[in-house]
């Protein structure tokens, strides 16, 4: 595989140096844009670029998930002034943490949940594609088709997630790859476009023979395909049907023509050509073929021997071999849903990258081209027709390379421009955004919000010496209490032990972050493994010893369960003990927590979904809720005290203390910009109030964290 990678990246870059000696890389999108506004009359200026400084805070933001550190800053400023920017957009975009921040904008998109059958899997193994940069198509055809167990086939939780109901999956199917709602189409004609009833019968009759099965020995959730289809037509509710039969999948989407050949879907051509070629090359493992031929000779002797290769014993035995499909008679292949997923993902399907492209431009730009983002029908056309399909076909012809379009994105002059003027009416104001002539406002992305507190709190490592914080706190216990007669010792339940995992002794699947020193409930998540959830379990042997226990014990067992759930509940009553902890907690990112998180949660209270409802967006509006947990939440109040092992301590404590120093590294630290004079003074006017310079740089720090400016993109 990494053979096949270098050779395909030898070719990308080999075929990308044309390109950017013919004036291609980022200044084309430019260049369409500024033509098509022409086109359509728009005389404003565009607003200035940003600032070196607000430019490497946007995009690490954006690209990242996390504002910049001092010493990213440091290094940054290092660089030579005409290449900064490119530089910084290489390197973030080959971050590691380039995947967790896109895993996020997926796990939107795509409305996967921890929680759901399969979801977790589903989450690491979309984190996983990011990681090693499989196309966008690929990821997206093998959700659509494949069928298999949930958690050990973790593709199959985007089927599982909808409970693989066919006219479920055919709304999902079309509005998140293609951002076209057919559904509305479901119980009538669509009263807004094109599609009809019969449209949407045809598209989820794709879906119309696989089922959701669940094992009777293991409890294990899986997809399988059935012989018969549930999608019948016409509708039961039909009143002029009287010959209802299955109805045979159709894809109702416009497409170009195989006479057809853009110089695009040829560029693609070329890239599929250079992979196979690679992956010929590389294909130099054994195979069962070369191993059974390895095999001959030995065979050869011991069947002439005892004279069994007469029988062609040989020959049915490679015969037999090759025609094992271990997982066959299970999780049966779905002709049909591979045909659907091949004119989804397909170079000639424009819906397809249309609709990618059309979901990065407004998460990185803070603008669709068609808005919303999931609504493409035709009475909504693009505001920029040629800059969307531009873009849309250089995905393609780049071999739907997803981190290749960012980049794109990010190098664009668009993405650098500024905010409109403050004062504007909002009639021009309106003008300049929808032009791409100006940005709109965007406040963070909750999670990057988060882990930007954290990363400007020092809160990743313990930023103090142990035992430095200790606090007594009170304790909420639970105490069983003894039934008459028993004698026998009780178990105080509490402090973070969870009650149902001591009877039942099972564990959870995922683990808590380290951070947990004095138990703030709104602040704390679920953190998941990834790479442990794409471990394959071998779940097939616990099946087989459950086949091979006989009737009775497997009945004396559901009886044993069923006694034990029986019992009358346990009576408690709840005291307070006192507690010393070291108040000095690490946060984890929030890029790898559970989602959607629980309800009052950070991350849910500053817009992400329950990504239950189908085309559900995050919410932008401000809220009293949040203002009240920046205020008053312990992730501010933990990143805004100093600790004695980060760097600002030096500046604050002892005879070196600096207060003009200590200043400038909390407005570098926080806000990605030095101080000016006139803050300068005005922030040493708030520091000098506090009992004491550590004090007056906490209480400065937690007001810069409380401002727009730290919340919002510059």
């Amino acid at each position: 595989m990494r053979k096949i990678k270098a050779f395909l990246a030898v070719t990308v870059l080999a075929m990308a140096s044309v390109l950017i000696s013919q004036g291609a890389s980022a200044a084309p999108v430019d260049s369409v844009l500024a033509s098509e506004n022409a086109d359509l009359g728009v005389e404003q200026v565009p607003a200035a670029a940003i600032s070196d400084l607000a430019f490497l805070r946007r995009a690490s933001v954006d690209l990242v998930g996390r504002i910049p550190t001092n010493q990213e800053i440091d290094e940054y400023l290092a660089w030579d002034k005409e290449a900064r920017r490119g530089k910084l957009v290489e390197k973030l975009v080959d971050s590691g943490r380039f995947a967790d921040r896109w895993t996020i904008f997926f796990g939107d998109m795509l409305r996967i949940r921890s929680g759901a059958t399969g979801g977790s899997a589903l989450l690491a193994y979309v984190h996983n594609a990011l990681n090693n940069d499989m196309p966008y198509n690929e990821l997206a055809h093998k959700l659509i088709v494949t069928n298999g167990k949930a958690n050990f086939t973790p593709e199959v939780g985007f089927v599982l997630g909808d409970n693989a109901d066919p006219f479920a999956l055919a709304s999902v199917t079309s509005q998140v790859f293609m951002g076209i709602r057919i559904g509305c189409a479901q119980c009538h004609d669509h009263p807004f476009d094109v599609w009809t009833r019969e449209d949407f019968y045809g598209l989820a009759a794709y879906f119309g023979k696989t089922r959701r099965q669940q094992s009777n020995f293991t409890n294990a959730v899986y997809t399988t395909e059935a012989s018969d289809s549930v999608v019948m037509w016409p509708p039961l509710d039909d009143l002029q049907a009287e010959d209802r039969s299955q109805m045979k999948p159709r894809f109702p989407f416009e497409t170009i023509a195989a006479a057809d050949s853009p110089e695009f879907i040829k560029r693609f051509d070329k890239i599929l050509a250079a992979k196979a070629k690679a992956e010929s090359k590389n294909d130099d493992g054994p195979n069962i073929d070369d191993l059974l031929a390895k095999s001959d000779d030995k065979v050869k002797k011991t069947t002439s021997k005892s004279g069994l290769d007469e029988l062609g014993v040989e020959s049915q035995a490679k015969k037999d071999i090759r025609s094992i499909d271990v997982k066959a008679a299970l999780y049966k292949h779905s002709e049909w849903r591979n045909q659907l997923a091949d004119s989804v993902t397909s170079p000639r399907n424009r819906y397809f990258a249309r609709n990618i492209v059309n979901r990065l431009w407004k998460e990185l730009i803070g603008r669709g081209f068609v808005e919303p983002i999931d609504d493409f029908r035709a009475d909504n056309l693009p505001t920029h027709q040629k800059t969307m399909d531009f873009l849309a076909e250089e995905f393609v012809a780049t071999g739907f390379d997803f981190r290749s379009l960012v980049k794109t994105i990010a190098l664009s002059d668009v993405y650098q421009r500024g905010h409109a003027p403050s004062g504007i009416d909002a009639i021009d104001r309106e003008v300049l955004e929808s032009s791409f002539l100006a940005l709109p406002m965007r406040r963070m992305l909750s999670e990057a919000l988060f882990d930007s507190i954290v990363t400007a709190g020092h809160l990743f490592e313990a930023k103090h010496t142990a035992g430095r914080n200790e606090k007594t706190i009170s304790v909420a216990v639970r105490v069983p209490l003894k039934p008459e007669g028993d004698d026998e010792s009780v178990k105080v339940v509490g402090d973070g032990e969870d009650l149902a995992n001591i009877v039942t002794g099972e564990k959870p699947e995922m683990k808590k972050p380290e951070m947990v020193a004095a138990g703030y409930q709104l602040e704390q998540a679920i953190e998941l493994n990834f790479d442990e959830l794409l471990t394959k379990k071998e779940d097939d042997l616990k099946l087989e010893a459950m086949q091979i226990k006989s009737a009775e014990e497997l009945e004396a067992e559901r009886m044993m369960v069923m006694e034990r759930e029986t019992q009358p509940g346990m009576r408690y009553r709840t005291e307070y003990v006192d507690r010393i902890i070291d108040d000095n907690p690490r946060f984890t990112s929030s890029m790898r927590m559970a989602a959607p998180a629980p309800a009052g949660h950070f991350i849910r209270v500053f817009g992400q979904t329950s990504r239950e409802e189908l085309g559900e967006l995050r919410q932008q509006e401000p809220s009293m809720r949040q203002a009240l947990m920046m205020l008053n939440g312990s992730l501010t109040d933990h990143a805004s005290r100093v600790g004695d092992l980060e760097p600002m301590y030096a500046l604050v404590a002892g005879d070196k203390a600096n207060v003009d120093a200590a200043v400038t590294l909390a407005y570098r630290e926080i806000l990605t910009r030095d101080v000016t004079a006139e803050e300068l003074e005005t922030a040493k006017e708030v520091v000098g109030a506090a009992s004491d310079l550590e004090s007056g740089i906490s209480d400065l720090r937690w007001v810069l964290l409380n401002c727009n400016e730290f919340r919002f993109l510059p």
